[in-house]
C-alpha cells in the first residue's frame, strides 16, 4: 500500500498535469475564436473597400458620359448657331465648312479625352484593387498564425516534476 505523502505527491502532480492540459486548452479555443472574429472582420473591412471603390468608379463613368452628352450638345447647338448666322449673313462655302468641321474636331477631341481619362482612371483602380486584396491576404495572414496546442508531455512532465518535488517536502 502507498504511502499518504506518496498519494498525496501523485494526486498534486496529476491535478497539476490536468490543470496546465485544461489551461492550454482553453487559451488555444480563445485564440481560435478571436482569429476567427478577427478574419470575419477583415473580410467585411475588404468588402467594404473593393465595393466603396467600385461604386466610386461607376459614379466616375456616370459623370464622364454625362459631361460628353452635354459636349455633344453643346457642339451640336454649336454648330446649328454658326450655320443659322452665316446663313443670315449670306455667307457660305468652305469658311463655313471649316468652321463646321473645327467645331466637330473640338468635340471629338473633348469626347476622347475625356474617355482616355476614365479608362486611366480605370486602369488605377484596378491597381488600387488588386493592392488591396494583397492587403487582405497579409492581414489574414498575419491574424490566422498557428495556434499552439496543448503540450499533453510537457504537462505530464511537469506534473511530475509537481509530484516529486511535492514527495521530496512530504519526506
Amino acid at each position: 500500500m502507498c504511502e499518504p505523502a506518496t498519494l498525496t505527491a501523485l494526486a498534486l502532480g496529476a491535478a497539476s498535469a490536468g490543470s496546465q492540459v485544461m489551461g492550454q486548452r482553453q487559451q488555444a479555443k480563445t485564440q481560435a475564436k478571436v482569429q476567427a472574429n478577427a478574419s470575419a472582420a477583415e473580410r467585411q473591412r475588404y468588402l467594404q473597400e473593393a465595393s466603396s471603390m467600385r461604386v466610386q468608379q461607376g459614379q466616375e463613368q456616370v459623370a464622364a458620359a454625362q459631361r460628353i452628352q452635354a459636349s455633344t450638345r453643346k457642339a451640336r447647338e454649336a454648330r446649328a448657331t454658326a450655320r443659322v448666322s452665316a446663313g443670315e449673313a449670306g455667307v457660305a462655302g468652305l469658311s463655313v465648312d471649316a468652321l463646321i468641321n473645327d467645331l466637330t474636331k473640338q468635340e471629338a477631341e473633348y469626347s476622347f479625352a475625356t474617355q482616355q481619362q476614365t479608362q486611366m482612371n480605370d486602369v488605377g483602380r484596378t491597381m488600387q484593387l488588386k493592392d488591396a486584396g494583397l492587403g487582405f491576404t497579409n492581414n489574414m495572414l498575419r491574424i490566422n498564425k498557428p495556434i499552439e496546442q496543448p503540450d499533453y508531455l510537457g504537462a505530464a512532465l511537469s506534473g511530475a516534476q509537481t509530484g516529486m518535488s511535492t514527495y521530496s517536502t512530504l519526506k
